[in-house]
């Protein structure tokens, strides 16, 4: 049986600092990273909390010196000696030591032994002894400034204590990692937390972005246009409550009461209705996103801009040239102060309400029009004003005096813009005879008709005999279609395009690079157009051919359609399957022509626009086309929303299109003649004619 010895401590005393040294035989000589200024401080705050471990000097001949070495507590010794020397702690002091004076055991090792048997305290403990200080009454400055770490980090490490206690208990038996628990953070939910937490059990992405997603998918970010129409500040002042992630950047988190930022935003759009209503337009439409070609049909009515002040005019002036100052100033610096961005900032700001004041309508057009009133993308007000409704528009005088057609081809009536007036039309009897009255009654319709078609075909010869006026009537009847669709037609070329509005195809067209981009066109040519449709052909004869070229092009594209429609619409006689088929494959041809490229105008696959609308199998489909099968096999266990999320961070940057988006590559001449032959069947007929296009279209097709 081993008999077991009873162990002895070294005794403690308290010995004056001057009679300390620091032991040579003290293990800790990198001085990198070692703090003593914060251990100093901490000292003077709350005293020395561990004792110094120290052994009687002794001098050659073995005999004590009457002073002691330090060999382990090396770094106390340093912070004790810095408070001494700023005359802080008296030389004198007693300093609570522990003496060693065991010959079997050398000082090396017990420096040693302190430094490497010390551990440090777990994360989660340090979590929770933060928020217990809080618990006890100390705010988070003066918990950062005691342990020498920001207010941002005593933040972080408050957040992490309060997650849920049961996910605490995981990452103490190291279930989860830091970064995970970090990711939990984001949220306040402890039942959401567990939740997610499970359901990563079966998932093989736990990945901290994908907690944070799931933790998040039914919030509304911070930078919603909703929000900064509402402003943070109104939806916190309300009692709103945002999740803000610590550790990562989130673009000011994320909003969790939904309800109340709708009825905010409601509150809000009402009143800047109201405003906008005491206008006096006839209807006013509010929305959050209007679709996409909302306007069509409508007739715009034109306003006039209102006269500025002297005063204006001179605070405008001046405004423009101190910004115009201030940016000569800085133009060349590396940085410019806060100061002078928010300066500049400012400036900008005074001038647009100066510079872009809402414009004067006529009030009688005013109260038959009707406004739109949406939210932008930066949170501004969008205000479309002055639209009339073809139901609203004024109706056109009826001439009730006007003479009924003389002779038995006269039934019926016509405008007076269809009136022929002459002496023809009268009896062949002598002039004594008639009717002042009568030499001024229309022709019969069905001569006017027969005339005006002899007219026409000589119109026809003429025009064909001059490609350059045949390209402006062309042009002329495109830009009344395109930019005065509320109007009946004033052109006599009956040329027309099959419009697609795209209306009701899905959300978020109105804020599509494209559709910005067309809507400024548009509204640059609108500008230069004249309002009445009789002086359009002047206008456009006043473009030079650069201009007309351009403005046709406009026009054209208003005719795309590279829509597909599903077999459902053939039964009701809309368009064939092969129809459908034609416009796609023609699509192609248009896309390589001019160039198309649908990462570079802008499309990444979201969540809303089509991993939340595709099956799980085809989301799987994408991953693995984008990022190989590997990572497509990580998602293969998730529920759909949190694969249709976790594709969307995926794929984000890596310029993968959904085949319908995809122009296919043109096939070489060969290629399609070789597969042709292949294909086509034994006759005995000559079709080398059939389908061949002219030279121009030859021409495009080739490049």
């Amino acid at each position: 049986m081993t008999k077991h010895v009873k162990i002895s401590l070294s005794g403690a005393r308290d010995i004056p600092f001057s009679a300390l040294v620091l032991s040579q035989a003290n293990v800790r000589r990198v001085k990198a990273g070692v703090s003593i200024d914060s251990l100093a401080a901490d000292i003077e705050r709350r005293g020395l909390l561990a004792s110094l471990t120290v052994r009687a000097q002794r001098d050659d001949e073995g005999n004590e010196t009457g002073k002691f070495e330090v060999p382990a507590g090396g770094r106390r010794y340093r912070a004790l000696q810095k408070l001494v020397k700023q005359r802080r702690l008296a030389k004198t002091e007693p300093v609570p030591c522990i003496v060693r004076d065991d010959d079997m055991v050398s000082a090396e090792e017990d420096s040693l032994a302190e430094n490497v048997h010390r551990e440090p305290l777990h994360p989660l403990d340090q979590f929770r002894a933060m928020q217990k200080l809080v618990e006890q009454g100390s705010d988070v400055e003066t918990i950062a400034a005691t342990f020498m770490v920001t207010p941002a980090v005593v933040k972080q490490r408050l957040k992490l204590a309060d997650v849920s206690p049961k996910l605490h208990d995981v990452y103490a038996d190291d279930g989860m990692t830091l970064e995970q628990l970090m990711a939990f953070s984001v949220a306040t939910d402890h039942a959401r937390q567990e939740q997610v937490w499970e359901m990563l059990q079966t998932s093989h992405n736990q990945q901290p972005w994908f907690i944070r997603a799931r933790l998040t998918e039914d919030k509304v970010r911070a930078s919603d246009k909703r929000v900064r129409f509402v402003t943070l500040d109104a939806y916190l002042a309300a009692g709103g409550h945002v999740l803000r992630d610590l550790f990562e950047s989130d673009d000011g988190g994320w909003l969790e009461d939904i309800a109340l930022l709708d009825r905010l935003q409601s509150e809000k759009l009402e009143i800047e209705v109201a405003a906008i209503a005491a206008e006096g337009w006839k209807w006013i439409e509010t929305a959050v996103d209007f679709p996409y070609g909302h306007t069509y049909g409508l007739r715009p009515i034109d306003g006039d801009e209102p006269p500025a002040s002297e005063e204006d005019e001179a605070r405008l002036e001046a405004l423009r040239e101190e910004a115009d100052r201030l940016e000569d100033q800085w133009a060349g610096a590396d940085e410019i102060p806060d100061e002078v961005a928010a300066r500049i900032q400012a400036i900008d700001e005074e001038i647009a309400p100066l510079a872009s004041k809402p414009l004067v309508y006529d009030p009688a057009e005013v109260a038959i029009a009707g406004t739109f009133v949406s939210i932008d993308v930066d949170g501004s007000l969008h205000i479309e004003r002055g639209y009339v409704r073809p139901e609203d528009e004024p109706a056109e005088p009826v001439d009730e005096t006007a003479d009924e057609a003389g002779g038995d081809e006269g039934a019926g009536e016509r405008p007076d813009d269809a009136i022929v007036p002459g002496s023809e039309s009268a009896p062949a009897e002598s002039a004594e005879e008639e009717d002042p009255d009568d030499l001024l009654r229309p022709l019969p319709d069905k001569l006017v008709t027969d005339l005006t078609a002899h007219r026409t075909l000589a119109l026809r010869d003429a025009v064909a005999s001059s490609p350059m006026v045949a390209f402006a009537a062309m042009l002329h009847a495109l830009v009344l279609e395109t930019f005065y669709t509320y109007s009946m037609s004033a052109s006599c070329v009956g040329i027309s395009m099959r419009s697609n509005r795209l209306a009701g195809y899905g959300t978020g067209l109105n804020d599509t690079a494209s559709a910005k981009a067309i809507a400024d066109r548009h509204e640059s040519w609108s500008a230069r157009l004249p309002d009445a449709t009789d002086a359009l052909w002047e206008t456009l004869a006043a473009f030079d051919a650069d201009e007309q070229a351009a403005i046709f092009a406009h026009c054209v594209s208003f005719g795309v359609d590279a829509t597909w429609e599903p077999a459902t619409q053939y039964n009701q006689g809309r368009v064939s399957a092969r129809a459908v088929a034609a416009r796609i494959e023609h699509s192609h041809i248009l896309a390589r022509a001019a160039g198309l490229d649908m990462v570079r105008a802008g499309w990444t696959a979201t969540v809303a626009n089509y991993f939340g609308r595709v099956t799980k199998p085809q989301i799987l489909a994408a991953v693995e086309e984008a990022c190989g099968a590997d990572v497509a096999g990580r998602l293969g266990a998730m529920k759909k929303p949190e694969m249709a999320s976790a594709a969307e961070k995926l794929l984000q940057g890596k310029g993968w299109l959904a085949k319908p988006l995809r122009t296919p590559e043109q096939i070489a001449a060969t290629d399609l003649q070789a597969a042709n032959d292949d294909e086509a069947p034994e006759t005995g007929s000559d079709d080398s004619g059939a389908g061949r296009g002219d030279d121009a279209i030859d021409a495009v097709a080739a490049e």
